[in-house]
């Protein structure tokens, strides 16, 4: 199992978006791999779930009811982290990949900006790069 630094001997990824198949595709790639998965449909379920437990990855649909994944990042990103619970690192999913929405995503420390519909091996392998980062402790440093 993978030993984080926060503890947990789990991966946890928050998937937000709102189609309920998504989420139990995804889950069904992830879990058998060891890691948890948890659900929003919302942007402000997403930020009540990064706000009362430790998420190591946000994957955040961009078009979310009540609040984008780009109001969410920002949101995460006024919250204060601690080492006992950090903020999670994102990864935004987006209809159209614009130079405007690139620009503004890797303002805000977005590890990755995915086209829908999201091809799961690209979204694999970006939380596999999260993760390999995440262990080697080559995280950008948490500003703000």
């Amino acid at each position: 199992m993978v030993q984080t630094q926060t503890g947990s001997n789990r991966l946890t990824v928050l998937l937000a978006n709102e189609q309920e198949g998504w989420h139990q595709t995804i889950r069904g790639l992830l879990e058998p791999q060891g890691v948890r998965t948890v659900a929003a449909r919302s942007g402000r379920e997403a930020l009540d779930l990064i706000e009362s437990r430790t998420i190591h990855v946000a994957v955040l649909d961009q078009q979310m009811p009540q609040l984008g994944g780009l109001q969410v990042v920002k949101l995460m990103r006024e919250m204060r982290g601690t080492p006992a619970h950090p903020q999670p690192t994102a990864i935004l999913l987006a209809n159209q990949l614009t130079n405007n929405l690139l620009h503004e995503a890797l303002g805000m420390h977005v590890f990755t900006v995915l086209t829908k519909p999201v091809d799961f091996n690209l979204l694999l392998d970006s939380i596999a790069r999260v993760l390999k980062r995440y262990h080697e402790s080559k995280w950008p440093a948490n500003e703000g």
